[in-house]
C-alpha cells in the first residue's frame, strides 16, 4: 500500500519542481496570484466548486458540471500550485519561439513596423486555415486593441504567445 501512497502524494505535488525554472521569478508570482484566487476554498487544491465559484464571480453563471468536469480532467490528479504552473508550462511549451513567430508576421509586414492592419488580419485569421470564429476575433481584439489608425502590435501578441504576459514598456 505505501508505494500506491506515495504515487498518489507524488501526483499531488505535481511530480517534479522543476516546472519553476520554466519561467522568471515575476512570472510565478503572478500565477501564484492567480491560483489564490481560482482556489475560492483555500485548501491548495483547484476544484470543480472552485472553478464555479471563481466564474460566478466573474458572472458566468450557468456553466454546466460537464464544462467544469471537462477543466478538472485536463490535469493528471489534484490541481495544486506545482500542477496549476505544470499546465501552463505545458501550454507554453508547445508554441514556437518567439522569433519564429515574429518572422511569420514579418512576412505580412514589409516595410518592417512592428505592425499590420486589423482589418488584413481579420481577413487573413477567418478566411485561411484554421479558421478563427467570430468569438475568437472578439477575444483576439479584446486582448490586443489595434491603435487608432488600426493597426495591431504584432510582436506585443508574439510576445504574450511565447511568455504568457504582455511586456512592460
Amino acid at each position: 500500500m505505501a508505494p500506491k501512497k506515495a504515487k498518489r502524494r507524488q501526483q499531488a505535488e505535481g511530480g517534479s519542481s522543476n516546472v519553476f525554472s520554466m519561467f522568471e521569478q515575476s512570472q510565478i508570482q503572478e500565477y501564484k496570484e492567480a491560483f489564490t484566487i481560482i482556489d475560492q476554498n483555500r485548501d491548495g487544491i483547484i476544484s470543480k466548486d472552485d472553478l464555479r465559484d471563481v466564474l460566478a464571480s466573474m458572472g458566468q453563471l450557468n456553466v454546466k458540471n460537464e464544462e467544469l468536469e471537462a477543466m478538472i480532467k485536463e490535469a493528471s490528479g489534484p490541481i495544486n500550485f506545482t500542477v496549476f504552473l505544470t499546465m501552463f508550462g505545458e501550454k507554453l511549451k508547445g508554441a514556437d519561439p518567439e522569433d519564429v513567430i515574429v518572422s511569420a508576421f514579418k512576412v505580412l509586414d514589409p516595410e518592417g513596423t512592428g505592425s499590420i492592419k486589423k482589418q488584413f488580419l481579420e481577413e487573413l485569421l477567418t478566411t485561411q486555415c484554421d479558421r478563427f470564429s467570430a468569438e475568437e476575433m472578439k477575444n483576439l481584439w479584446a486582448a490586443f486593441p489595434p491603435d487608432v489608425a488600426g493597426n495591431v502590435d504584432y510582436k506585443n501578441i508574439c510576445y504574450v504567445i511565447t511568455h504568457g504576459e504582455e511586456k512592460e514598456e
